[in-house]
Order: C-alpha cells, then structure tokens, then sequence
C-alpha cells in the first residue's frame, strides 16, 4: 500500500483507496465507545420532553384552577340571585309563580330546547347515503327539498316533502326515524308509530327509536309491546324518566298503583324533576299514604311555585291530614291561579266551601274507560316532561354519532 498524507492508503492489488480510522488508545478501553453519543443524545431528548410535559402539567393546571373560579363565582351569583329573589318575595314586590311561569318559558325558547331533534346538514348526508332504491335521482331531489323547506321554517310543507322521500325507501332507517319523531313530539301517536315501526326494523339497535316506540304504542293501546319495547330500552339504553313514566302510566291505566310506584320511584331516580315528585304524590294519595304524598308535592312545589296540579292534590292531602289551614292555603293559590286549570279549579272551589275531599280527583287526567294516549293523555304538562326527556335522549344519541 501507498501512503498518502490525507490519511487514505491506495490497495496493492485492486488500486482502491482506503480510509484509516484512527482510535484514541484510551477508547480502546471503553464499551461501546461510539454509542455513549447516542445514549446522550436520547438522553437530551428525554429531558426536552419532560420538560415539555412539565410546562404543559402547568398551564393544565392554571386552566383548571381558572376554571374552578368561574364556577365559584357562577355559584355566587346564583347564591346572590336567589336571595335577592327571596328577599323580594317575602316584602310583596315580586310574584314568584309568575317568574317561574317566566324562567319556564324563557328556558324553552332556548336554542336547542325546542324545534328540530337532530342536526340538519349530517342527517341529509346519512339519509341520502342510507337510500336502497333505485331512483337515487328523485329521492335526493324530495329530500334536499325538504330540507331546504326547513331552513326556511317552513315544517307544514318540509315534512310532506319528506314523506314523498320516504314512500320511495321503505327501508330508509334515518329519514323514518326523523319524521317518527317529529309527529311523535307533535303528539300525532298513529303517524309516529308508523314510520318509527319501519325504523326499527331497518336498524333494529337504534335504541332511541325503541324508546319513542315503546311510547307511541302505549299511546295507542298497545300496552304489551309498549313494555317490551321499554323494558328492552332500559336493558339496552339505561334508565330514563320517559321509559319509567311510561311504565307507571301503563299500570296506573290497570290500577296497579304498587307498581305504578315502584316505576314512578325509578323515574324520579332517573331525572329529579318537579314532575317526577308530582307523579308520586299522585300514586301515594291514591294509596292512602297523604303524608308521603305531601312531601313529594312540596318538594314539586319547590322546584317549581307554578305548579297549580301540585298544589290542587297537596291541598287534598292535607285535608286527609286534618290540616286545614295548611290545606285551605294550597287549595286557594289553585282557585287564584290564573293559568288554564279548569278541571282543578272546580273541585278546590268545592273543597274549600264544604271541607270535604272530592270522591274523585283528577289525577294524571285518565278514566277507566280510556284506550287511547295512556302515557301522554290527560295531564298535557306530564305529556310534555316525557316527550321532552324522550327527544333528549335522541338528540344525546344523535350528538354522540
């Protein structure tokens, strides 16, 4: 080999250069001398990380520290609101059923509160991909129709226009469960039933189609589907103060109140709520049971100081109770009330003047001759808590896909 004063040698026999390496003695010495840069270099870069994580840990925690002041100071002004409430109250200058009655309205024009249960613009995309016909053309055409007829608030003619979609795919599971639920809020239970039946049996796992099912079939009397689409909604679902409610009112229907309660018991736990307590002590006093019966009916009272049917049957247990001045105060807030309680108004006008309770009280608004709307007859504010906490459970479900 030929030296060469760039550290490169070229080979005796093929010409090639080669390179030299020259190690320091001391590495010879050392294990894995070249890789201890590598170990470094991770090292460094481990380091830069935590310390990444740490800034991040840090600007987390002024975030949730930021957070748990607004929500104190969102309590304190709650806290203070409500003094202020009932410190108004107690001098006269303020009507608190009115401001109930006014809070109540206030939160249903919310947006999200009424209206449409579903986003608009993904669901004309799942309907229109979900369609197994064979005139694509036409059915896209009725539907974004519709659709558009919707965002012009104009639901008498968009919901027509859909059903025009629907007659061309009778397995369209999204498009029947839409206007299934629409006239099931709208209360039209022989409609609701028949496009949530097809519903269901083209996606039968829709859960919240099972759940409007179950009720609408109740509404038009048929009371052993209607348990067994409930109790397979609660099995499936999970507890909700709709498929409880539903239940209670089939066995109010039957005057089964012991298990009327224990449905009525489980629909409270599911969604506390000035009706659930309602519903209650409708199902004590039917038991005999007035004191329980009063202490659910304060506690809807409440929740909400509007609340004329609550008063009307608190009133007729305190009158159980032999409590007469107390019951003379309920029974005259529902004669002063000035909302539309026709059927109450009456009979508090007659317990007042002869002390004695009414042979039959209104409760739940039904009969024994009933056969139809056995879950939401009668009682339009009882309707309206289940329709409500039905379509909120669509609209979770919705959200959630």
């Amino acid at each position: 080999m030929a030296a060469n004063p760039l550290g490169q040698e070229l080979c005796a026999r093929c010409g090639t250069r080669l390179m030299l390496v020259i190690e320091p003695p001391a590495a010879r010495y050392e294990e894995s001398g070249f890789v201890a840069t590598h170990e470094e270099h991770l090292l460094e870069r481990v380091s830069a990380l935590e310390n990444r994580l740490t800034r991040m840990m840090d600007r987390l925690q002024q975030t949730l520290d930021l957070m748990l002041k607004q929500a104190k100071n969102t309590y304190y002004d709650h806290a203070l609101i409500d003094s202020l409430i009932t410190v108004l109250n107690e001098a006269g200058a303020l009507d608190m059923m009115k401001l109930n009655a006014l809070w109540r309205e206030r939160c249903q024009q919310e947006p999200g509160a009424t209206g449409e249960t579903t986003p608009r613009v993904p669901l004309r995309a799942q309907i229109i991909s979900a369609y197994s016909g064979t005139d694509l053309a036409a059915f896209e055409r009725f539907v974004n129709a519709g659709f558009e007829l919707f965002n012009n608030n104009d639901v008498e003619r968009a919901i027509p226009t859909l059903e025009y979609a629907a007659a061309l795919d009778l397995n369209n599971a999204p498009l029947h469960s839409m206007l299934g639920e629409h006239f099931f809020e709208a209360g039209k239970t022989v409609l609701a039933r028949d496009y949530l039946e097809r519903a269901l049996a083209a996606d039968p796992q829709n859960e919240r189609v099972r759940l409007l099912l179950g009720l609408s079939c109740g509404d038009a009397g048929d009371t052993e589907r209607a348990r067994e689409l409930l109790h397979d909604s609660i099995k499936h679902h999970g507890e909700s103060f709709a498929a409880r409610y539903g239940l209670g009112r089939l066995f109010i229907f039957e005057r089964k109140w012991i298990d009327a309660l224990k449905e009525f018991k489980c629909a409270l736990a599911a969604r506390p709520s000035a009706e659930a307590h309602y519903a209650l002590g409708c199902v004590y006093y039917q038991l005999g049971r007035a004191r329980l019966a009063a202490r659910h009916l304060r506690k809807a009272i409440e929740m909400d100081g509007s609340y004329v049917a609550a008063f009307y049957v608190l009133g007729l247990s305190l009158l159980r109770l032999n409590e007469s001045e107390q019951s003379r105060a309920a029974l005259s807030v529902v004669c002063n009330s000035e909302t539309d309680e026709n059927r109450f108004r009456a009979d508090a006008r007659r317990a007042l003047r002869t002390g004695k309770i009414p042979t039959n009280p209104k409760m739940f608004g039904i009969n024994g001759v009933a056969k139809k709307e056995l879950i939401t007859g009668g009682d339009q504010r009882l309707a309206q808590a289940v329709r409500q906490d039905a379509l909120g459970a669509s609209r979770v479900d919705n959200d959630s896909n």
